[in-house]
C-alpha cells in the first residue's frame, strides 16, 4: 500500500509539473473547459429560476399541484395551451363525488372545481350607452317626472347624442372619399343625414320612443367604438377559490356573495379589452419606458401608439357632452399652457408626445381629461349579456353581474395567467349547456304557461296531426305596449342574475376539470399513484396529471429551454473532447523522449498510461472548477442586481413576476463537474494509450 501512494503520489506531481509547463496547451483545453461548465451553470441557473417561476405562475393562478379530468375526453386538458385556450374534455358528472374520493387521499389537501371556456360579450360602444341614459330619461318623463333636474338630463343628454352623431357623420364622410358607396353604405348615409335634422329631434320630443328606436337600431350599429369583445373565463367555487389560490385578491369592488350568480372580471382583460385605447396606449407607452427602458425616440411601436393617438381622438370627444366638453378645453388650455382654443387642437397637442415631455402629458391626462371620461366600457355593478357556444354546439346567453375586478399577485400583466375572469359554477353550467336548478323551474313554468304536455313517441303522429280534436283558439292581431315588454324582458333577464343556489347545489353537479392541491408537494408522484388506484377503485373514469402537463404548450417551454441547452452544452464539449485530445496527442508525440525514460528506469505501461490521464483529468477539473466558480459569481450578480427584467407579458409569466432570479441547484453543479470529468476521462484516454506504447528502445530511436 505504501508503494501505490508513493507512486501516487509521483504520478500526481509529474502530471501537475507538465501542466503548469505547457501553458498555451493547459490555458486553450482549460478555456473551452472553464466556457462550457460555465455555461452549464449559468444556463441551468437560469433554467431553473423560470422552472420555479412557471411552476408558482401556473400552481398560483388555476393550475394547483395536479389536475383531474375525464379520461375518456379527446383532447389532453391544456389550461395554457389549446385553442383559444381550451381543450375538447368530456365533463365529469358530479363534483361532489369526485372531490369524496379525492379527499380521501392522505396527502390531498384541497379540491376546486374548474371549467375554462371562451364565450362573447356585447361591449357596449359611447353612443349606447348615451342612448341609455337618454331613454331613462324619456321614460322618467313619460311616467310624469317633470323636475328641472331631469328636463336637464334629458337636455344634456340630446346635446350628447347629437354631438356624437355629428363627430360619426364626419369621420364616415372621410372614409366615403376614400372608397366606392354601396347600397349599404347608402342607408346608413341617409339614416344619418335624417338624425342630423331639426325634424327628427322634434320628432324626438312629441314621439321620442319611435326616434329611440332608430337611433338604437339604425345609428348606432354605425359607430365602431364597443361592439363584440372575447372573453376567457373558468367557472368555479368562488368561495373557495381564494381560499386555496392566495395569489389572488380583488382590487375593486367585492367578492361575488356566497350562493349568487356574479363575475369578478380580470384586471388585465379590464385594461386589455375594456379600457379606452387612448387611454390603454398611453399606460403601455409608460411601461415601456419605465420597465424596458426604451425612448419614443428610437421605437417604433411606441411611435405609432402615439400616431395612433393623434389621428384617434374621436374616441375621447365622443364621451363629451357640451358642458364637459367646454371643461376639458379650459382644463387642458390651462394645464399645457396653450394659447389654442379648439378641443380638437389641444387634444392633439396633448397626444403629440416625445421623450422630453411624455411623462407631464400623460399626468395632465389622468388629472385633468381623465376625470370627464368613462375609462372602462364596463364597470362593477354592471350586468354583462355573455354568449358561449353549448357543449351540444347552440348558442347561449345568460346574463351576469360584475361584482369585482381581481388580480393575481405577481401576475398582473401575464397574458396567460391575468386574462382569465372568474365566474360562479351555477352560471358556467348554463352556459355550457347542463341542468342546473333554476333551468328546470324555468322550463316547468313555460310548460305551465303555454298548455304543453308530454307525446307518446308511439302515438306522435296522432296525437300532433291527426286527433282531430277542436281547435283550442284562434289567433288574432294584437298591439303591444313597451313598458310591458320592456319589463317583461328584465324579468327574464334578471331570472338568472339573481337567483341563489346553495353548496350542496353547486357541488352536485357538472365540471370539466379540477384543480388538487396537496400537503406535501414532495409526494407528488406517490399521490399521483394513490389517487389513480382510489378513482379505479370507486369506478370513476378520472385521469390525472402534473401541473406542468395540464399546462399544455406554456408548460413545456421548461423542457425545451432544458432541451436547447443541453444540445448547446454538448456541442461545445464534443468540441472541447476532440480539441483535448488533438491536444495531448500532439503533447504525448513531442515527448516520446521523456517517456521512453521513464520507461527505461523502470515506470511501466500503467504507470505512463495513469499520467497522460491525470493530466488531462487534472487540467479539465481545475478549470472546470474555476467555470463553475465564475458561473456561480455571475448568477450571484445577477441575483445582486435584480435579475432579468421581464420585457414581455409572457416573461411575466415564465418569471411569476417582473423579474426572474437565477438560482444556482447542487444538482446543477453536480452534473457539470461529472460532464468535465467524462469529457476529459475521453479526450485523454487515446493518448494516454499511445504513452503506453512508447518503449525505451523507440525513445531512443526518436532522439537519433
Amino acid at each position: 500500500m505504501p508503494s501505490r501512494l508513493a507512486a501516487s503520489g509521483v504520478l500526481l506531481e509529474i502530471a501537475f509539473r507538465n501542466l503548469f509547463a505547457s501553458r498555451a496547451k493547459t490555458l486553450i483545453i482549460g478555456g473551452i473547459i472553464m466556457f462550457g461548465t460555465g455555461l452549464v451553470v449559468v444556463g441551468g441557473a437560469v433554467i431553473d429560476g423560470v422552472d420555479v417561476g412557471m411552476r408558482k405562475s401556473i400552481q398560483g393562478s388555476i393550475g394547483g399541484h395536479l389536475q383531474v379530468y375525464n379520461a375518456n375526453s379527446r383532447d389532453e386538458l391544456a389550461l395554457f395551451g389549446g385553442a383559444m385556450g381550451e381543450s375538447d374534455l368530456q365533463p365529469l358528472e358530479d363534483f361532489a363525488e369526485v372531490k369524496k374520493v379525492l379527499l380521501s387521499v392522505p396527502n390531498v389537501r384541497m379540491v376546486i372545481p374548474l371549467g375554462l371556456k371562451d364565450a362573447i360579450i356585447d361591449a357596449p360602444n359611447t353612443l349606447d350607452r348615451t342612448l341609455a341614459k337618454l331613454r331613462d330619461d324619456v321614460r322618467a318623463v313619460l311616467a310624469g317626472d317633470k323636475s328641472t333636474e331631469r328636463a336637464t338630463s334629458l337636455a344634456a343628454h340630446k346635446a350628447h347624442v347629437r354631438h356624437i352623431i355629428e363627430l360619426l357623420a364626419s369621420s364616415f364622410a372621410s372614409a366615403r372619399s376614400l372608397a366606392k358607396e354601396g347600397r349599404s353604405e347608402q342607408s346608413d348615409r341617409e339614416a344619418l343625414a335624417r338624425v342630423q335634422t331639426d325634424a327628427f329631434w322634434r320628432e324626438l320630443d312629441t314621439a321620442p320612443l319611435p326616434a329611440l328606436e332608430f337611433l338604437e337600431n339604425r345609428i348606432a350599429p354605425q359607430s365602431i367604438d364597443g361592439g363584440m369583445t372575447f372573453i376567457r373565463y373558468a367557472g368555479t367555487d368562488l368561495d373557495a377559490f381564494p381560499r386555496a389560490f392566495d395569489r389572488m385578491h380583488i382590487i375593486e369592488g367585492t367578492a361575488v356573495p356566497p350562493g349568487q350568480r356574479g363575475i369578478l372580471l380580470a384586471k388585465l382583460y379590464s385594461e386589455e379589452m375594456l379600457k379606452l385605447r387612448t387611454a390603454r396606449r398611453l399606460d403601455k407607452i409608460k411601461e415601456q419606458i419605465e420597465i424596458a427602458h426604451v425612448t419614443i425616440a428610437k421605437d417604433e411601436q411606441l411611435q405609432r401608439f402615439v400616431k395612433e393617438n393623434v389621428s384617434q381622438t374621436r374616441d375621447v370627444m365622443e364621451q363629451l357632452n357640451p358642458m364637459t366638453a367646454q371643461q376639458a378645453t379650459e382644463r387642458l388650455a390651462r394645464a399645457l399652457r396653450s394659447s389654442k382654443t379648439a378641443l380638437a387642437d389641444l387634444l392633439v397637442e396633448l397626444f403629440e408626445t416625445t421623450d422630453a415631455n411624455f411623462l407631464e402629458h400623460y399626468a395632465i391626462f389622468y388629472r385633468e381629461l381623465a376625470p370627464l371620461l368613462e375609462l372602462y366600457r364596463i364597470k362593477v355593478g354592471d350586468t354583462l349579456t355573455i354568449k358561449a357556444f353549448t357543449s351540444s354546439g347552440y348558442m347561449k346567453s345568460v346574463n351576469v353581474k360584475v361584482y369585482g375586478i381581481y388580480s393575481l399577485a405577481g401576475l398582473e400583466k401575464s397574458m396567460f395567467a391575468g386574462m382569465t375572469s372568474l365566474m360562479d359554477l351555477m352560471t358556467f353550467r348554463d352556459l355550457y349547456g347542463y341542468m342546473t336548478a333554476e333551468r328546470a323551474a324555468e322550463i316547468k313554468r313555460l310548460k305551465a304557461g303555454s298548455g304543453a304536455r308530454e307525446v307518446n313517441r308511439d302515438n306522435a303522429e296522432a296525437e300532433l296531426f291527426g286527433g282531430g280534436e277542436a281547435v283550442v283558439g284562434a289567433t288574432k292581431a294584437q298591439g303591444f305596449d313597451e313598458n310591458t315588454l320592456m319589463q317583461a324582458k328584465q324579468s327574464v333577464g334578471a331570472g338568472f342574475t339573481h337567483a341563489t343556489f346553495t353548496q350542496d347545489e353547486l357541488e352536485h353537479g357538472v365540471v370539466l376539470n379540477a384543480a388538487v392541491l396537496l400537503h406535501d408537494e414532495s409526494q407528488m408522484d406517490a399521490t399521483m399513484g394513490a389517487i389513480d388506484s382510489a378513482t379505479k377503485a370507486a369506478g370513476l373514469p378520472l385521469k390525472v396529471v402534473t401541473w406542468q402537463v395540464a399546462s399544455g404548450l406554456v408548460g413545456k417551454f421548461v423542457t425545451f429551454a432544458r432541451v436547447i441547452l443541453w444540445v448547446a452544452v454538448l456541442i461545445i464539449f464534443a468540441v472541447a473532447l476532440v480539441i483535448i485530445n488533438n491536444a495531448m496527442v500532439m503533447a504525448t508525440l513531442q515527448r516520446v523522449g521523456e517517456i521512453g525514460t521513464l520507461r527505461a528506469i523502470g515506470a511501466q505501461r500503467r504507470f505512463t498510461f495513469f499520467m497522460l490521464l491525470a493530466e488531462t483529468v487534472a487540467v479539465g477539473l481545475a478549470f472546470g472548477g474555476l467555470g463553475a466558480g465564475l458561473g456561480a459569481g455571475v448568477v450571484a450578480l445577477l441575483r445582486a442586481t435584480g435579475g432579468f427584467a421581464a420585457r414581455s407579458d409572457e416573461m411575466y409569466f415564465f418569471f411569476s413576476g417582473p423579474a426572474l432570479m437565477p438560482a444556482i441547484g447542487v444538482t446543477t453543479l453536480v452534473i457539470a463537474l461529472v460532464l468535465v470529468l467524462i469529457v476529459s476521462i475521453l479526450s485523454g484516454v487515446y493518448p494516454a494509450m499511445l504513452a503506453g506504447r512508447v518503449t525505451p528502445i523507440l525513445a531512443m530511436q526518436t532522439e537519433d
